[in-house]
This record gives C-alpha cells, sequence and structure tokens, in this order.
C-alpha cells in the first residue's frame, strides 16, 4: 500500500489485522498524500528492508512486545528485528519508540510512575492505592495489601496491560474471602467511588480530546458480596447498557462533579515528561467526596473515539516530532524536550457517550 519509489516521504505504518479492519485507510491515504507523505503498509513476516524507504515508522505493537516480554518465541523474533532495523536506520522516526510503548505494559510499572509524581498532590490528582500479588497465598497478600495501603473494595487488574483479551478482564472484591479470585501476577488497586462516568482523554503530541464515558457504579466494602467480573471494554464502551453503571437510588445526590481542564492538562504534561509519548491515551474518574481527579489507566495509541479530524491532526503531530527529533534518536528527544507549545482541546465541548471517527483500539 503505497508506493515507496514515489516522491515524498514514506510513513510506515503497522497495527494487528483486527485494529486495521477498523481503519479508515482510504481517508489516511488521503490525507498523507495531501501532505506529501505516502504510506507502507508494512507485514512483521518480511524484513522491512525488502518493503521500501521508510523515513517515519507509525506503529501499535504493543500486543506483540507485550507476548515477547512473555516469552513468545515468534514474537521476540519480530521484535529483535524490528529493534535490529530501527537501530540501522537512526534516521527513522518512531511514534512511539519501542522502549516508551514497553512502559506502559506493565500495570505496577506505570501506577509506580504515577505515584512517585509528588507534584500531583498539590493538583488534587492522584493514583488510587495498588499493590502487586506475585502469589495465590491470601495472607501473605493481605499484609502486602495493607502494606501498601490498599482497603477494599478493590479492583483486580492482570499485571500485564497488553497482549490478549485477557488484560482487559478485571474483578471487583469486597473482602478478604473474595481475593481467592485473584491470579497472580495481578494489580489490586483501591475502588474509587466516581458515580459511574468515566473520563477519557485521548492525546496527540499537544492536542488533546475528552470523552465521557459509563463506569461502574459505586460500591463500598462488604462481607456479603461475591466478586463482581467485567470487561472494560463492556462496561464503559459509549453505547454499554451495563447493569454495573446504573447508580442506586442513594446515589443520586445534587452534588455536582465537574472535570477539571487544568487538572487534565497537568496530566498531560507530567506523562509527556515520564513516559514521553505522541500518541496516548488515560482514563480519569472524580473521587465523589473529594472531588479529586484519579487516574486509573494509560493506554498507547488508543482508540481516539470522538476525536475531530484526526488525520490532519496525526499528520501535524508526525511533523512536529521530526522537527523536535532532527538527527538525534526520537526516543532521547521525547523524554527530555516535554516542552509543549501549548495544549489545546479538540472540540467545544466534551463528547458524551459518542463514537466516531477512528477506532482502533
Amino acid at each position: 500500500m503505497g508506493d515507496s519509489s514515489s516522491t515524498g516521504k514514506n510513513i510506515g505504518i503497522w497495527i494487528s489485522d483486527k485494529k486495521s479492519h477498523k481503519l479508515n485507510w482510504k481517508e489516511l491515504i488521503k490525507t498523507c498524500n495531501a501532505h506529501g507523505y505516502n504510506i507502507v503498509k508494512l507485514d512483521l513476516d518480511i524484513p522491512f528492508e525488502d518493503q521500501g524507504r521508510m523515513d517515519i515508522f507509525l506503529h501499535k505493537l504493543t500486543d506483540v512486545i507485550a507476548a515477547a516480554d512473555q516469552g513468545d518465541v515468534k514474537a521476540s523474533i519480530i521484535i529483535g528485528r524490528v529493534e535490529q532495523y530501527l537501530s540501522n536506520h537512526p534516521h527513522i522516526t518512531v511514534i512511539d519508540p519501542l522502549n516508551n510503548v514497553r512502559l506502559l505494559l506493565n500495570r505496577y510499572c506505570y501506577y509506580t510512575i504515577l505515584q512517585d509524581e509528588l507534584s500531583f498532590q498539590n493538583h488534587g490528582i492522584f493514583t488510587p492505592a495498588f499493590a502487586e500479588f506475585k502469589t495465590s497465598d491470601i495472607e501473605q497478600n493481605v499484609e502486602i495489601m495493607r502494606s501498601r495501603g490498599v482497603k477494599f473494595p478493590v479492583i483486580c487488574k492482570p499485571t500485564v496491560a497488553h497482549g490478549s483479551k485477557l488484560a482487559h478482564e478485571m474483578v471487583l472484591i469486597f473482602n478478604e474471602r473474595g481475593l481467592n479470585v485473584c491470579k497472580a501476577p495481578c494489580v489490586v488497586q483501591n475502588f474509587v467511588n466516581h458515580n459511574a462516568v468515566l473520563h477519557k482523554v485521548f492525546v496527540i503530541g499537544n492536542k488533546y480530546h475528552i470523552s465521557e464515558r459509563p463506569s461502574l457504579k459505586n460500591f463500598n466494602a462488604s462481607e456479603n458480596l461475591d466478586p463482581i467480573y467485567y470487561s472494560t471494554g463492556e462496561v464503559c464502551k459509549a453505547d454499554s447498557n451495563s447493569t454495573l453503571s446504573i447508580l442506586d437510588p442513594h446515589d443520586k445526590s445534587d452534588i455536582t462533579m465537574t472535570l477539571d481542564e487544568d487538572k487534565i492538562r497537568t496530566i498531560i504534561r507530567i506523562l509527556r515528561r515520564k513516559i514521553g509519548l505522541v500518541l496516548v491515551g488515560f482514563d480519569v474518574v472524580i473521587d465523589n467526596v473529594s472531588g479529586n481527579h484519579a487516574v486509573i489507566d494509560i493506554n498507547v495509541f488508543p482508540s481516539y473515539d470522538s476525536f475531530p479530524n484526526f488525520f490532519e491532526l496525526l499528520i501535524e503531530s508526525i511533523e512536529d516530532t521530526v522537527s523536535r527529533s532532527g538527527n538525534m534518536d526520537i526516543s532521547d528527544d521525547i523524554v527530555e524536550d516535554h516542552t509543549l507549545n501549548g495544549l489545546v482541546n479538540i472540540g467545544d465541548s466534551h463528547a458524551s457517550y459518542s463514537v466516531i471517527g477512528m477506532n482502533i483500539n
């Protein structure tokens, strides 16, 4: 797809077949060509050297990297080849650098990065307390929770954040008895009551867009409740009708919880400095008692549901990244040079439960 011998720069792109079917290739190619770029749709089973010249490498290799890190032989060979190719061609701009992407493949890793950011506290931003289980020993895990300040109810999540559908399967646990369903390695995290509203923030460079989604209703610790299994893809999708998102009558109060965009911009700046991704998304919920904003998840190259004018802004971000990287390795540039030329919210208001535009989540 695309002709590497034609004039202009070549963008080599790889996303999985499943995601590829959701991508409007015609519109992407049209937009790229209008800006002097050609698209080369890459095949991981063929050496990149045999697929034409590449100036920019745009990818979502998260599942392949995760599989390689878990010991999958084929995935390891593929990632090894990709890394060797990029090492041999340092002029190529990579969006996003593989080592930066790896930071978001492990939930315990990126929760720790967020927790260590002391400036969050000054802005009313936090990451709910969390702990990692590496064993199925309940007594030991209870002690780990206590030492980390984790209290019921908790959400149990696989430590590995990508690589399979299981990465998005969660369990809401209300008591010590329920910990027997935890499958190590996993992360347990305090559940924050947030009136069943999730704010998904999609970022492209210095542009961002906020989309409101349904989420889990309010819950409290209880010795009588059994664990609740759920998938974030089902409960939190825009058109979800899950009963888990319906507030109980006593939860419907006059308290108004308003998203603070100053806090959102602070989170974007911190993520850019700490993790250094051009294409990133994160989930925020608002504590229904304190009003503080909790960052509960971060995603590499997210769905960009409802993101207006996505392809134009993608090209703009690519050109900005190329100009900033110059002849330097982009992985160094993004982490060290975190200055954003202003942050711009694309859209007049927060999209509420809408799904339009590109979706390659």
